[in-house]
């Protein structure tokens, strides 16, 4: 077999590089994105300064490339033996180990960069974001709550949103935190189902093997505080109808999600993982709604 098809050159390998940001896969992207759109326009009670939006937009996009390059450096010693990551660039040897820790940096650095255009507090604040994206692919091998810590990293640029609107962070912020820290367990634990049974051969923890047989119901515990936060967010901030149409909606992909892996079959739990997507784009549709600016008044 030709060895350039295995170990491509030049601008063949650039398929390779995209596939290690996970660029060619955008539903990361967007559950990143979703809940910083929520915290900005909350933030800005409306429609957030262009400049703030476009800052945080690359933000995401960059941060979260990164956090993938970092998690496939982590795994790549276990990602042969998982079905659904056999395949990727690091585990087949596609591209080096030295390559992914220069690229991390890369993305790194140019997230930084751009946070730069912020001030000092926020500056600050995206210190803790970088670590939690680093630490966080390490912690399964250390507990079966790495969900936990991914939470925490998509749920940072929550404090730094408003920390770059306002200032300081409001107890709302921490609201959606908690809120979206909850969701993202949730629906990261449906993701954990896929590789469960590979998990488990190979010694990867996570809350799906932690859950077992309780992990339907520990999904839907996740899904109502969800929903309970992100209704006393909507209390504290006096939101309208526009809103509770919006967490309504939310809470009716849920119910999807839960007769999508009622049998937990792989695909059905990743079908489950990928409707998140919807999940945060309908709660997003209701806070801008509830928020949008008054033109007239």
């Amino acid at each position: 077999m030709d060895r350039s098809v295995m170990h491509p050159t030049g601008l063949a390998r650039i398929p390779d590089f995209l596939h290690l940001m996970r660029l060619d896969r955008p539903i990361g992207t967007w559950l990143l994105m979703w809940p910083t759109l929520w915290a900005l326009w909350v933030a800005a009670q409306g429609l957030p300064e262009r400049r703030l939006l476009l800052i945080f937009i690359a933000g995401v996009y960059l941060m979260r490339a990164a956090g993938c390059v970092v998690n496939d450096y982590a795994d790549r010693h276990f990602d042969g033996h998982v079905k659904r990551t056999r395949n990727r660039p690091l585990a087949t040897g596609r591209i080096s180990e030295g390559e992914a820790q220069a690229l991390f940096l890369m993305l790194v650095m140019a997230a930084f960069v751009v946070v730069l255009f912020t001030n000092l507090f926020t500056i600050l604040l995206s210190l803790v974001g970088v670590a939690l994206a680093f630490i966080y692919p390490f912690m399964k091998r250390y507990t079966h709550l790495p969900q936990l810590f991914l939470g925490a990293a998509f749920s940072w640029a929550i404090p730094m949103a408003f920390g770059a609107v306002l200032g300081h962070v409001p107890v709302e912020a921490w609201l959606l935190f908690a809120a979206n820290l909850a969701w993202t367990v949730a629906y990261d634990t449906e993701y954990a189902m896929v590789d469960r049974d590979d998990d488990l051969k190979i010694g990867i923890k996570s809350t799906a093997v932690l859950f077992g047989r309780a992990d339907r119901l520990m999904i839907g515990l996740l899904q109502g505080i969800t929903l309970g936060l992100l209704a006393w967010t909507g209390l504290r901030l006096g939101l309208g109808g526009f809103f509770w149409l919006g967490l309504a909606a939310m809470a009716a992909t849920f119910v999807h999600q839960q007769f999508l892996i009622r049998s937990r079959d792989r695909d059905r739990c990743f079908q489950a993982f990928l409707n998140n997507h919807w999940s945060g784009l309908l709660m997003f549709a209701g806070l801008a709604l509830a928020l949008w600016p008054d033109l007239g008044a």
